[in-house]
């Protein structure tokens, strides 16, 4: 049986490995992307089973990553994970068709 995967995307050194390393040990592989762009390239090549999505990140944000992958992908499930806590941002990542909403800081378990 093959592994799930996922994909995250986090443009913090820190929390992307800790992220790596907490799935990881989970039994998931994990393509790390550090910023929007390559997380697009990435779900691009196929194989994805979750994505997790900062949304502030230089270049394409989580939003527009989610976005983008919406168009092409409604089925995918996208996790946002972010420090941006307001309600108008979590209606908003919900309503690009974000699954759910974590905001920094998070537990892992």
């Amino acid at each position: 049986m093959s592994r799930k995967v996922i994909l995250v995307a986090e443009d913090d050194a820190n929390i992307l490995r800790g992220l790596v390393d907490t799935f990881e040990s989970e039994g998931y592989e994990v393509r790390p992307a550090r910023n929007g762009t390559e997380a697009l390239e990435l779900f691009a090549r196929g194989g994805i089973s979750l994505v997790v999505l900062d949304i502030m990140m230089p270049g394409k944000s989580g939003y527009d990553v989610c976005r983008e992958i919406r168009k092409k992908d409604e089925v995918t499930p996208i996790i946002m994970l972010t420090a941006k806590g307001e309600e108008i941002d979590k209606v908003v990542g919900l309503e690009l068709g974000a699954d759910d909403y974590v905001t920094k800081p998070f537990g892992v378990r």
